[in-house]
């Protein structure tokens, strides 16, 4: 089993990186669908694989000479507090709704966000400038990617192309970089409250492996790639995501 998380990870962290993705949000929706893991545990293995992978993407562009702007900085805050707002939302949702019945409504909230990313190129383009709108549009973006467990990344992407007319690689570096923080803030929330709980976490000795190395691939090929490419490859993604979480509503109310 450890192989198969191997790859999955690896494959989701390499395309997350890529196109700006992150990779909980293919890594979630995988592990719902195998069943090996309860919902709590899936979010956990979630968020720390893409956390390192976020982190070594990261810290390769702080070490190349890459500079994050103001924007993304506060972005970035905002995704913290809003990561702390959701993961509270996922604990009470956790206690008042059966766990079968949490992943259904995370997957058709998935589907729902989603929308925007798959037809981000049809939405309108601004460049905002005013940090209280900056600082709100992130703790939005913190908020439902802890609760969802998913990282954020195609939610992200698109609405740094709305807001701040960025570019898909833009998009896609500046959402690693949210990414980055909002999963941080979501760990340190578990660690600080709830605790991790007894179960064994033994998968991640896989998964945060080929997120460390998903997160040196994708930027390479992000590099070497078209923007045209790569927003396919984005596409082509996410419409597979919708799909998969489709399947996964089907199947936990069969």
């Amino acid at each position: 089993m450890g192989i198969l998380y191997l790859i999955i990870a690896l494959l989701a962290t390499t395309l997350g990186t890529l196109a700006g993705l992150g990779g909980g949000v293919i890594i979630k929706p995988v592990l719902d669908a195998l069943g090996d893991y309860d919902v709590f545990v899936i979010g956990v293995l979630s968020s720390a694989t893409v956390c390192s992978m976020a982190l070594v993407s990261t810290t390769r562009r702080i070490i190349g000479g890459i500079r994050f702007d103001k924007i993304l900085v506060v972005l970035a805050v905002g995704a913290v507090l809003g990561g702390f707002a959701g993961k509270q939302a996922f604990e009470v949702s956790m206690d008042s709704i059966a766990p079968d019945r949490l992943t259904s409504i995370q997957a058709v909230l998935i589907i729902f966000l989603l929308q925007f990313a798959l037809f981000k190129n049809k939405l309108p383009r601004w460049r905002v400038e005013s940090t209280a709108v900056v600082l709100a549009a992130g703790l939005v973006l913190g908020a439902f990617s802890a609760f969802l467990g998913i990282g954020g990344g195609p939610i992200n992407v698109a609405v740094l192309c709305m807001l701040f007319s960025m570019d898909i690689k833009e998009a896609a570096a500046g959402s690693i970089f949210i990414i980055l923080f909002s999963q941080l803030s979501k760990l340190a929330f578990i660690a600080l409250t709830t605790g991790f709980g007894t179960y064994d976490y033994g998968i991640l000795l896989y998964m945060i492996p080929a997120g460390v190395a998903g997160g040196l691939i994708g930027p390479v090929l992000r590099r070497k790639l078209s923007h045209e490419a790569i927003d396919v490859i984005f596409v082509v993604i996410v419409a597979a995501i919708v799909l998969l979480n489709v399947f996964n509503i089907i199947k936990v109310n069969i």
